[in-house]
This record gives C-alpha cells, structure tokens and sequence, in this order.
C-alpha cells in the first residue's frame, strides 16, 4: 500500500546541535493509518535522535492519500516457431 503524508513542523522547536552538517534536519514520523486526533492528524514529528532519547514533538503528521500499489508485471515473452522459415 502507498500513503501519502502530509508533515507540519514548528521550526522554533528544532535542536539546531543536531542538524547534519549545519543543514539537514532528520526527522521521525509515527502514524496511525486507522487512528486520527481531534485535529485530524494520524500522528506527530519528532526530530530523529537516540534510542530512548526524549525529545520534543515538532508537529503533526496526516495521510492525506491511500492507494494500493500496483504491481508491475514484465510482458510475456514472444516465443516463436521458426523451425518451418529456416531453409537449412
């Protein structure tokens, strides 16, 4: 299944120490595909850290989009009698 997700984030909020080279931000997101708040969000961001590591919640997550992935399948392959067009 494919979701779509949509991420709010209170910048003001954001442990600049822990930014990746002085630039990226790492995030974590937690979702409930079943479950939704009163604000109708199916989760919440927190920056990404340490296992067990307390840290604050940045914003909220939503799915905002479900659909079944479609499986690609490669084409049957073309298999063809020659043995009557060879002249040998």
């Amino acid at each position: 299944m494919k979701v779509g997700i949509s991420v709010g984030v209170d910048v003001t909020k954001i442990d600049k120490a822990r930014l990746v080279q002085g630039k990226y931000l790492n995030l974590t997101t937690f979702v409930d595909l079943q479950n939704k708040d009163k604000y109708d969000n199916n989760g919440f961001v927190k920056q990404s850290g340490e296992k067990g590591e307390d840290l604050p919640i940045l914003g909220n997550s939503r799915v905002f989009w479900q659909g079944q992935s479609q499986k690609r399948q490669a084409p049957e392959p073309v298999v063809e009698d020659f043995a009557d067009d060879i002249p040998f």
